[in-house]
């Protein structure tokens, strides 16, 4: 993985110690609370409904076991001993006193991590396929291009005081790990017909109030001009999005507003960009440069060739079998698997690992994956480098750690938003429909049985869970302050489950909290009573149409109210 230069670090510790002087002058007084906003936002500290919320930044998923070890240790001395896992390979923390802020960041950035652009009207975190560099049905691996955007949108000057957040994902695999399709702007790396490296760039993606997938905008950009295009994109963006609405801000809005307009503005300015570059201004990729920041992706040296996984036969223990069949992943290098740490447990919220379960998580990394761990969009942790002979010994170190959960895929590998017991954001609690469905399925053979589910549950409509990307999403509404969900039915984030990008529909009126899980329930009986032989859950949703999934939501809502009448 990519190892910061001296550069790199001095740069981090440098905007630490700036943050310290910062805070410091706020909690003396000196400056006031609207002044402060501003800066501790763009070191990623938000204020909640409770306490500040730190977000972290795993630049495209990528950490090591000493970075992860440094979160446990912030997690059990600075916070309330638990850090929670976003949907975009952040990290956050939910509990730390504002006075300890800075004392935080100078921790992170002795391990060469921090909180820059995680918030505020910027280029945020760019975000990458899970098992970027190791998937087999990769065709070029996207981190180091990753890196490149990093280094060049990081306090970008002129990209500071965007409209409104900027959103990337990369993806150079044929599946879609990464949700390309539902950012600001997603990058699809491939090659022409000439063999040329170069990326497809969606435009215009976005979840919210106005869910949309993005628009292609050029089939095709050389690697090395990619920058100087989403220059283009950024540019023309800052220039004309609206500033007078929040709630209009996005680039997608200003993508469906003018269509073509605003793709022949990007594409003129890409061309005046190109054209004006007589003093080497444009921002090209060198070929030198490119070449040492990929020189930091090098597999591991240990990484080579090695013997394959004893056969599974009839023998073989079947919770194995199923950790095999739903964990593990296959690999680039014969022998070497990725697997998949689950952290989806009952008990603890979706995406949620205390100091102790990262600790373990690290120990897991050094024996088992060369020191290194990714971030998931689906808010679980994955070991990139693991030989398949080994896989018996890991599941067992897994399953003690409490990680080897057979379920990634599954109904209760769910994604939740912390929701309204954190996010000052919310209209609804998220936490305590994921826990009631967790218990409500806890049984694996059903969960099973069931198959591919993707569940997606969101607190507010901002919808940092992905509902609208759920084959079952959930959206935390408010009526005259009291919590109700509307459901919708499928959506896709693009991935294998369902390949085309595409927002959930809701189906009919939304649910009071009581009803919710029976709602979906359900949703799952219909499922199974009309389901065609092989036929997973996605699929027979778009087979039958929605009506046949709303009737019997509604009808177990009525009965749910009879019910409660009774009692």
């Amino acid at each position: 993985m990519y190892q910061y230069s001296e550069f790199d670090r001095q740069f981090v510790r440098a905007r630490a110690a700036q943050f310290r002087d910062q805070l410091d002058r706020h909690l003396a007084g000196v400056l006031p609370e609207d002044d402060f906003r501003a800066l501790r936002l763009q070191n990623g500290w938000y204020v909640q409904r409770h306490a500040p919320m730190l977000r972290v930044a795993v630049p495209y998923g990528e950490i090591n076991s000493r970075q992860v070890r440094a979160l446990a240790e912030i997690a059990r001395t600075n916070d309330r001993g638990y850090v929670h896992f976003t949907t975009r390979q952040n990290v956050q923390y939910n509990w730390i006193p504002l006075t300890q802020a800075a004392d935080v960041m100078d921790k992170l950035a002795a391990v060469d991590m921090h909180g820059i652009q995680t918030s505020g009207n910027c280029i945020r975190n760019i975000t990458a396929d899970g098992l970027a560099g190791v998937a087999a049905d990769e065709q070029i691996d996207p981190r180091p291009y990753c890196e490149v955007m990093r280094q060049w949108s990081t306090l970008h000057p002129e990209f500071a005081f965007l409209p409104r957040k900027f959103k990337i994902a990369v993806s150079g695999a044929t599946e879609d790990r990464a949700a390309i399709g539902w950012h600001d702007v997603g990058l699809q790396l491939l090659r022409n017909e000439a063999g040329e490296v170069g990326f497809r760039v969606q435009v215009g993606g976005g979840m919210g109030r106005t869910p949309i997938v993005g628009t292609v905008i050029n089939a095709f950009v050389p690697w090395q001009q990619i920058l100087v295009y989403l220059e283009a994109i950024v540019r023309v963006y800052n220039r004309y999005g609206r500033r007078d609405n929040a709630y209009k801000a996005r680039i997608k809005i200003l993508v469906k507003a003018e269509g073509q307009k605003y793709f022949d503005a990007v594409n003129a300015e890409f061309r005046n960009i190109l054209e004006r570059d007589v003093d080497g201004g444009a921002h090209l990729i060198p070929q030198a440069e490119f070449d040492r920041v990929a020189a930091g992706f090098a597999r591991p040296a240990t990484v080579a060739p090695a013997a394959e996984a004893a056969p599974v036969t009839e023998d073989t223990p079947q919770a194995y079998r199923r950790w095999l069949e739903r964990n593990v992943h296959a690999h680039q290098v014969a022998g070497w698997r990725g697997v998949t740490l689950s952290v989806k447990r009952a008990g603890q919220a979706p995406g949620d690992a205390t100091d102790a379960q990262l600790e373990a998580a690290a120990d897991l990394a050094d024996r088992f994956s060369c020191g290194e761990l990714r971030v998931t969009h689906d808010q679980n942790l994955l070991l990139p480098w693991v030989k398949a002979a080994e896989l018996p010994q890991l599941y067992e170190a897994a399953r003690e750690a409490g990680y080897a959960t057979p379920n990634i895929g599954l109904l209760t590998d769910m994604i939740a938003c912390p929701g309204g017991d954190f996010c000052a954001l919310a209209n609804a609690r998220s936490l305590p429909l994921a826990a009631e469905l967790t218990e409500r399925y806890a049984d694996l053979d059903e969960v099973f049985d069931l198959g591919d589910i993707d569940l997606h549950i969101s607190g507010c409509i901002n919808s940092c869970g992905h509902h609208h990307t759920g084959h079952i999403g959930v959206l935390g509404v408010d009526k005259d302050g009291t919590e109700w969900y509307q459901v919708t039915l499928g959506g896709s984030d693009g991935s294998s489950h369902a390949p085309t990008a595409v927002p959930g529909k809701v189906i009919g009126p939304s649910f009071a909290a009581g009803e919710v899980a029976d709602a979906i329930e359900a949703i799952l009986d219909t499922y199974l009573e009309q389901r065609s032989a092989g036929e997973k859950f996605i699929d027979a949703v778009k087979r039958l149409g929605l009506e046949p999934f709303k009737a019997a939501a509604n009808a177990r809502r009525t009965s749910t109210a009879r019910d409660t009448s009774a009692a």
